[in-house]
């Protein structure tokens, strides 16, 4: 099984792919799950507001959707489409005070613990996935030192 990245509407792609898809397979493991099929795509905005009003409804940008393919109670395997647009993400990033190198990882994460069946609806549950996202993110850290870097094409 595998991790894919792909780009709809933007050249993006994060960098070091290898040592974030190990990563990403090392907090499936920590959660229990191996990791089957899950594939990241990074949007245009516009392409992902789409994608967030055709399926979901809702007709704002978001930085992340994710569609969730798991099978944790059978199999144990973690599997979904994780759509990412990275320039909310860079936007959102220098709102809330932190660098898009982070911010990525950190959105690139918390599709995966949705996959991994956490939610966070209910204000328990958001304080439950932002514990869940650093623990992560300092899983990354302590294995690879600095985020990989974050750069945007121009609009």
């Amino acid at each position: 099984m595998a991790v894919s990245f792909h780009t709809e509407g933007c050249t993006f792609l994060p960098h070091d792919r290898r040592r974030t898809t190990a990563w990403i397979k090392e907090v499936i493991a920590a959660e229990g799950y191996r990791t089957g099929d899950i594939a990241y795509v990074f949007c245009s905005p516009e392409y992902h507001i789409g994608i967030n009003r055709q399926y979901l409804g809702h007709d704002y940008h978001t930085d992340v959707i994710t569609f969730d393919y798991s099978d944790l109670a059978g199999e144990g395997t973690v599997s979904g489409d994780i759509l990412i647009d990275p320039f909310t993400v860079r936007d959102n990033a220098s709102v809330v005070g932190t660098a898009p190198e982070e911010e990525i990882m950190r959105v690139m994460i918390h599709g995966v613990l949705h996959l991994c069946g956490h939610g966070d609806k209910t204000p328990e549950e958001e304080r439950s996935m932002r514990a869940l996202e650093e623990r992560s993110l300092a899983l990354y850290r302590r294995t690879n030192g600095a985020y990989p870097p974050f750069r945007l094409p121009a609009e």
